[in-house]
């Protein structure tokens, strides 16, 4: 068995460029994402709302997110993953920009609206890029460096909030959010297209295949499996949202922490996040995609007494630190369990819109827990705990009752698909 470094120095000029390229569009993604979670009570303050009110922005955000899916990934298989992932970036970057100028609620709700097509649109497109381009002993490992780009993006609005709240406002926290358009630069000189997609239109040019899939017939072909994958990425968005998106709000208000204290613990938790990412996605190459998720999603259940009901700040960060290390354990399985379980020709588009049609199923969550806690006078403790014991049980359940395509080839499979 190689070594994680041995795998990773393995890798061609060309891979480790496409690899980048998903894994930063995804990280920046969920930075501007997770930039909305620190000063949800000073947007609530400031347009004089409740605070459940403007979850309602995080709803939108989510709710959006199948059309994006739907949208890009279409694009993504039609005319290749590159090209419509720089437009995704430079798309998402300037909603990002256009929200610290919102005047009203409404125009912020549309802006996030917006915001969540653009980043419903990345996922699939990137998974997709990087799961055919890297080799197939390594996807399990390179899938879990992959999902924590989104623990990366919340790490990386964890550190700005300190920096840059406390001295500009929580508008200035959105204008940094428009840096990530910068990555399209990237991508446009560096970033080659997938051979996997290249050897498929090859074989259409050659007139060895049809030159369209129809979405409608090809999801209609495999309608169980997409109301499979989209039920379980319900499950898998209700586990991570629902130990992330009120986590800062539950610091700040049930506990009292200031903007540094609610900072460190959010780093603390996403270096946990990361680290799980990694270990069960290469796991997951040795003993299976399902073991490994089931594994750690039920591993979760002993880390609820420490990270809802502690007291101080060091035992609060510690249980959150082992709560992300198993539930993005999880999550670090699935970019190649999804990318090896969809139809090859369909893999941009099938990929992202199960993961947010899952996503739109779960975008109650944040409203859902806020609401629950605010009854209980904002006993957000009680509202985290509750909700997470059914949804990691849901998780393990779910994935148990499907089945997994480990190791199979991307390129045969996308031809064979076409």
């Amino acid at each position: 068995m190689k070594t994680i470094v041995a795998q990773l120095r393995a890798l061609t000029t060309d891979q480790r460029n496409a690899f980048t390229a998903a894994f930063l569009g995804w990280t920046l993604d969920a930075f501007d994402f997770f930039l909305m979670v620190f000063v949800l009570k000073d947007i609530a303050r400031e347009f004089n709302v409740t605070k459940t009110t403007v979850t309602f922005a995080i709803t939108l955000t989510l709710a959006c997110r199948p059309i994006g899916a739907l949208l890009f990934g279409v694009a993504g298989d039609r005319y290749g993953r590159r090209i419509p992932l720089m437009v995704d970036v430079i798309f998402y970057s300037l909603m990002e920009l256009l929200t610290g100028f919102a005047p009203t609620l409404t125009a912020f709700f549309v802006l996030r609206a917006l915001f969540g097509v653009a980043m419903g649109g990345e996922w699939g497109l990137g998974a997709a890029l990087a799961m055919e381009t890297v080799p197939a002993e390594t996807r399990g490992l390179l899938s879990g460096l992959l999902q924590e780009g989104y623990v990366c993006g919340y790490l990386l609005a964890a550190l700005v909030y300190p920096v840059i709240f406390p001295h500009f406002g929580w508008r200035a926290m959105f204008f940094v959010g428009a840096l990530p358009a910068l990555l399209s630069l990237f991508i446009r000189a560096k970033v080659k297209e997938s051979p996997a997609w290249l050897e498929a239109r090859a074989r259409v040019s050659a007139g060895r295949g049809p030159a369209a899939v129809p979405i409608g017939a090809a999801l209609r072909q495999n309608l169980g499996l997409f109301a499979y994958l989209v039920v379980l990425m319900a499950a898998f968005n209700f586990m991570s949202h629902g130990t992330q998106d009120l986590y800062p709000t539950f610091l700040q208000v049930q506990h009292g922490f200031q903007p540094g204290t609610v900072s460190w613990i959010a780093v603390v938790y996403n270096i946990g996040a990361l680290c799980g990412g990694i270990f069960f996605g290469a796991l997951s190459q040795h003993i299976g995609r399902r073991k490994a998720i089931i594994l750690a999603s039920l591993l979760t259940l002993p880390m609820v007494p420490l990270w809802a009901f502690s007291h101080s700040a060091v035992m609060l960060a510690v249980g959150a630190f082992a709560m992300q290390f198993m539930v993005q354990g999880a999550w670090g399985v699935i970019p190649a369990h999804l990318s090896e379980l969809s139809p090859g020709a369909l893999r941009g588009t099938f990929t992202g819109l199960a993961y947010q049609v899952g996503n739109l199923i779960a975008s109650v969550n944040l409203p859902l827990q806020t609401m629950i806690a605010e009854k209980r006078h904002d006993d957000y403790g009680f509202a985290l705990a509750v909700t997470i014991v059914f949804v990691v049980l849901a998780v393990a359940g779910i994935t148990a009752l499907g089945r997994e395509a480990r190791g199979v080839s991307m390129g045969e499979d996308l031809q064979e698909s076409t």
